[in-house]
C-alpha cells in the first residue's frame, strides 16, 4: 500500500478509544516580575485553554488526522467534565462512551505557561481503580461500538481505568470481533495487556516495566525479550526521544526508524499522536513496519508544536511528500 492510498483509507477509519481521559488546562502569561512573597515569579494571566488529554488527546488526533473517534472513560460531575464534553464536541469526538464517577473529579492537569515555558503544573485526580458497575456500563458500550470500529486504543495513564480485569476484559473483546488493540501503557503490569497487537512503552515505561535500565542496544533488546516473556505474540514499538523509534515482533528482524523532528519545542501529548496515527492505519490495514512509521511522521510534526498539539491530514501528506 503506498503513502498516498494508506493516506486516503485513514479518512474511512474508526477508532475506538478506551482508558484515562482528562482534561488539559492551559494558562497563559506572562512574567514581569518576582514575588515579594517567596523567590518565585509572577505569572500575569492573559487568557486560558483547554484541550482534551490522556485518551481524549488520542481521540482528538484521530479525528484530526481524518478518521472518526469514539470515546469511552471516566469523567466527574463537575464543571471540568462540562467543559471537557464542550471541547471534544468542538473536535469532533463521540463522547458517548463517558460515564460520570460523582465520587471523583474529572482528571484535569492545568499548565501554567508564560513566554513559551511551561512555569508549573498543578493536577487534579484521584486514581483508585473504578467501581465494578461503572466498569460494566463501560464494557457495554465497547460491546455496543465494537461492530463500528476499524481498530481499538486502550489509553493507560495509571488513573484507575485501565485496571487488570477490565484491560483484559476489553482486548479479548476487540480481538474476538477481530480488531487490532494498540495500547499505550503505564506502569509495570504489562500481563494485564496480554492479547494486544502492539504496545507503546516509551524507553523509561520499558525500564519500569522489565525492572532495569536502558543504556544502549544492547540494554534495549535484553528488555525486548524479558518483556516477550509475558506478552509473547504482542508487537512492541519502543519510542526513544531522539533516537526515534524502534519496532519488534515475534519473528521478524528489529526495526529502527529514525526521528524526522526538526525542531523540538514540547512533546506534550506526542505519545498521544503516536497511538491514534498506529490505531487508524493498522484500521486501515497497513502492515505494522508502514504504520510504525507513518507514526514517527506524526511525531515529529506534533513535537514542533506548543502545547497538547494535534497533527492535520494535511500536516501529515505534505510531510510524506
Amino acid at each position: 500500500m503506498t503513502n498516498k492510498n494508506l493516506l486516503l483509507r485513514l479518512a474511512q477509519t474508526s477508532v475506538l478509544v478506551v482508558g484515562d481521559i482528562m482534561l488539559d488546562e492551559f494558562i497563559w502569561g506572562e512574567v514581569r516580575r518576582i514575588s515579594p512573597e517567596a523567590p518565585v515569579p509572577i505569572v500575569e494571566a492573559k487568557r486560558r485553554s483547554y484541550a482534551p488529554g490522556g485518551a481524549g488527546n488520542v481521540a482528538t488526533n484521530v479525528v484530526s488526522l481524518g478518521g472518526r473517534a469514539y470515546l469511552g472513560g471516566l469523567v466527574g460531575d463537575d464543571n471540568s467534565a462540562q467543559q471537557l464534553r464542550r471541547v471534544l464536541e468542538e473536535c469532533g469526538v463521540c463522547g458517548a462512551g463517558l460515564t460520570i464517577d460523582p465520587l471523583r473529579p474529572t482528571t484535569t492537569k492545568t499548565r501554567i505557561i508564560a513566554h513559551s515555558q511551561q512555569m508549573a503544573r498543578v493536577d487534579s485526580e484521584i486514581r483508585s481503580p473504578m467501581p465494578s458497575e461503572l466498569a460494566e456500563s463501560l464494557l457495554a458500550w465497547v460491546d455496543k461500538t465494537l461492530p463500528n470500529a476499524g481498530a481499538c486504543v486502550v489509553s493507560d495513564y495509571n488513573k484507575g481505568v485501565i485496571a487488570s480485569g477490565f484491560a483484559e476484559a476489553v482486548i479479548q473483546r476487540a480481538r474476538r470481533a477481530g480488531k487490532p488493540v494498540i495500547v499505550d501503557p503505564k506502569g509495570a503490569e504489562y500481563a494485564k495487556y496480554r492479547g494486544a497487537t502492539l504496545i507503546t512503552p516509551n524507553l523509561h515505561e520499558l525500564e519500569v516495566a522489565v525492572g532495569r535500565e536502558i543504556h544502549n542496544d544492547a540494554d534495549l533488546y535484553a528488555a525486548v525479550l524479558l518483556l516477550a516473556e509475558t506478552l509473547p505474540d504482542t508487537a512492541l514499538l519502543v519510542t526513544r526521544g531522539a533516537q526515534g523509534m524502534s519496532l519488534f515482533q515475534q519473528g521478524r528482524e528489529s526495526v529502527h526508524i529514525p526521528t524526522v523532528a526538526r525542531n523540538v519545542y514540547d512533546v506534550t501529548g506526542a505519545g498521544d499522536t503516536v497511538v491514534s496515527t498506529l490505531a487508524l492505519a493498522l484500521g486501515a490495514g497497513a502492515e505494522m513496519e508502514a504504520s510504525a512509521r507513518l507514526a514517527n511522521r506524526a511525531a515529529g510534526i506534533v513535537v514542533g508544536k506548543v502545547g497538547t498539539a494535534r497533527v492535520s491530514y494535511e500536516e501529515l501528506a505534505e510531510g510524506l511528500d
